[in-house]
């Protein structure tokens, strides 16, 4: 769905993007993640056709962004992180209004805005003004605004940002279903807990460059490492584990253990009944799984050489 390739671009006095090349697959939510002054937004605003890279290639469902511009902004929506809403405007309006900025026809117009409103829970708020509107719903109109034209793509620069946790929690749901309606996003985020909750894959940028080369797939972001926990104290749970074939780095408490494990499925289903039949009140046994952040920190320090 969107292919970018040895992007650059460059500010008059830097060079913001250096030679990022990504893709991107189609219904997926993708999470950009990065410093403040990486790159993120310019890199969203080259995915959208609003600023044009001094080399490299963007292609949008299959359209150049510098040969068919116009043709990805009927492709795409497009929030950026300060955003602005006409306040004495009606949601209803509010919608209308963007659909016609986007070409549709006057035939359009209220299917358009009937269907954006009911896909941000909007439908009972359409005769409310935009400033009487809370935080979270002001968000909401802006997605709706952002999608009225039926995207196939969905950039978000820092949608979160202000939201109380419950406005948060709604958003990640938005977000979600918009992705089962097909949608491909890509959303710029510092929360990265929140972007673990509803992220397919990762994308780091720092310094102009993507870190690590790749993107990463957040469902299999997990380290081979176990987390054991035990109902009752026992002292030999260390000796027992060390000798165990696959086991290794073995850190051994009274209550439990953690350990790295060299093996698949099967392989922690007979060390778990190896520990049952040994006589350990096992509690708890799992893949102890690496977070977005974890990641993040690892990948930024192997591109900056720690």
């Amino acid at each position: 769905m969107i292919d970018v390739e040895a992007l650059v671009f460059d500010y008059p006095t830097k060079r913001a993007l250096h030679g990022v090349s990504l893709h991107v697959a189609p219904a997926t939510i993708t999470a950009l993640v990065g410093p403040n002054g990486a790159g993120k937004t310019t890199l969203l605003r080259c995915l959208a056709a609003l600023d044009s890279p001094y080399s490299g290639e963007v292609r949008i469902d299959g359209l150049d962004t510098r040969e068919d511009p116009r043709g990805v902004h009927a492709r795409i929506g497009y929030l950026p992180d300060f955003y602005g809403l006409y306040d004495e405007l009606t949601v209803r309006q509010c919608l209308s209004y963007a659909a016609l900025s986007h070409g549709l026809g006057n035939g359009q117009i209220e299917a358009a805005v009937k269907r954006a409103a009911e896909r941000v829970a909007l439908s009972d708020r359409l005769e409310t003004r935009a400033g009487e509107l809370s935080r979270g719903l002001r968000q909401r109109l802006a997605i709706g605004q952002a999608i009225v034209h039926e995207p196939r793509v969905l950039l978000l620069d820092e949608p979160a940002a202000g939201l109380d946790p419950e406005a948060r929690r709604d958003l990640s749901q938005l977000l979600l279903s918009l992705k089962a309606q097909g949608i491909t996003l890509i959303v710029s985020s510092h929360i990265l807990a929140e972007l673990q909750d509803y992220s397919d894959a990762m994308i780091i940028i720092d310094d102009g460059r993507i870190a690590g080369g790749a993107a990463h797939q957040v469902a299999s972001v997990e380290a081979q490492t176990i987390t054991l926990s035990l109902v009752r104290e026992a002292g030999a749970i260390g000796a027992f584990l060390s000798r165990q074939p696959g086991v290794s780095a073995v850190e051994a408490g009274p209550n439990g253990a953690r350990f790295r494990f060299e093996g698949n499925a099967v392989g922690r289903a007979q060390l778990l009944r190896a520990l049952i039949t040994e006589g350990f009140a096992v509690a708890d046994f799992a893949p102890a799984k690496r977070t977005m952040e974890d990641a993040y920190f690892d990948e930024v320090k192997k591109a900056r050489g720690r």
